[in-house]
């Protein structure tokens, strides 16, 4: 066969308005250290069909069409609506919310973490309900996902050099993260000592920078997209529950609560400077927790009109 075809979803110009949605999602997720993009787009029901997408890209026959300049016939066999869609989102997601989550990460961290720590808690909840089988093999599988996932986040970030092989080489890291629910690409980019280089490179729209590291993402997801969709069609249950133990690995870099039993007690023996006792945890611990309560309902809401969406589709067909 000279190429590689999919079976192309058809869709409105609203389905793909709200796939830019998911796009946006996605985008905002991958810009904050400690969240991934792939968590998002597991539990907005897309991962699956944009792994599948990107796994076509590198088809060799679908190649083959592309650099015979056959335009025609690789648009119609490469899902590039969605794709289009979905990575105008991410994008504008980027470009848009870069500084402003700098902003807060620098001077509300805790706010951040605790929205976000509910919304993959509840994510984990949701995806765990996918699994088909919940026998030794899976509980294996969800271990040899978090425990390599707690250590990697648990790594302190290095110098590192910032020639455009580095560069190339963050790229081709972190996009294999961010497509990895619970792995964050941008908390590796912290750890590779990269990520207020290239947000700043974002913000101040270095050009030269971002495409070294757009190329060096683009040879990853392609490369990576091959090997989990191959996962997903060989061994399903074991892949998802892989995911699922990376998702809970991560929360360790999340954990917005993160002051020690020593600062609690020195607060209460007064070894703390009275001018820093209305710092958090006090003042904000029950804002930090109504954020991580939404992001938790957020999630399970969402969730819950998708089901009741599939339903009707399954009731209406």
């Amino acid at each position: 066969m000279e190429y590689q075809t999919n079976h192309v979803k058809k869709r409105s110009l609203r389905d793909y308005f709200q796939i830019s949605l998911c796009g946006f999602a996605m985008g905002a997720a991958d810009v904050v250290p400690g969240v991934s993009g792939g968590t998002i787009a597991f539990l907005l029901g897309i991962y699956e069909e944009l792994v599948n997408s990107i796994r076509l890209l590198s088809e060799p026959g679908n190649i083959k069409l592309l650099v015979t300049f056959k335009f025609t016939k690789f648009l119609e066999v490469i899902p590039w609506k969605f794709l289009t869609a979905l990575l105008s989102g991410i994008l504008i997601a980027v470009f848009s919310l870069a500084k402003v989550f700098k902003v807060l990460l620098e001077n509300h961290p805790e706010s951040v973490w605790s929205f976000f720590f509910g919304l993959i808690a509840a994510s984990i909840i949701i995806v765990t309900r996918r699994l088909k089988d919940r026998g030794t093999k899976t509980i294996v599988s969800i271990i040899i996902g978090g425990v390599p996932a707690y250590w990697i986040i648990g790594l302190v970030p290095v110098s590192t050099p910032d020639q455009p092989w580095f560069l190339f080489l963050c790229g081709f890291i972190a996009v294999c993260a961010m497509i990895l629910p619970g792995i964050s690409g941008s908390f590796l980019l912290v750890i590779l000592g990269k990520y207020t280089y290239i947000i700043t490179a974002v913000t101040n729209f270095d050009f030269v920078t971002l495409f070294t590291v757009a190329f060096g993402c683009l040879i990853g997801i392609i490369s990576f997209a091959r090997v989990l969709s191959w996962l997903f069609l060989n061994c399903h249950n074991q892949t998802i529950a892989i995911l699922i133990g990376l998702m809970i690995g991560s929360l360790r870099k999340i954990w917005p609560w993160k002051v020690t039993a020593k600062e609690i007690l020195d607060r209460h023996n007064n070894l703390v400077p009275i001018e820093q006792h209305n710092v958090w945890p006090y003042g904000d611990y029950l804002s930090d927790f109504i954020l991580a309560i939404l992001g938790f309902m957020a999630v399970m809401s969402m969730d819950y009109f998708a089901s009741k969406k599939e339903e009707n589709s399954i009731s209406a067909s």
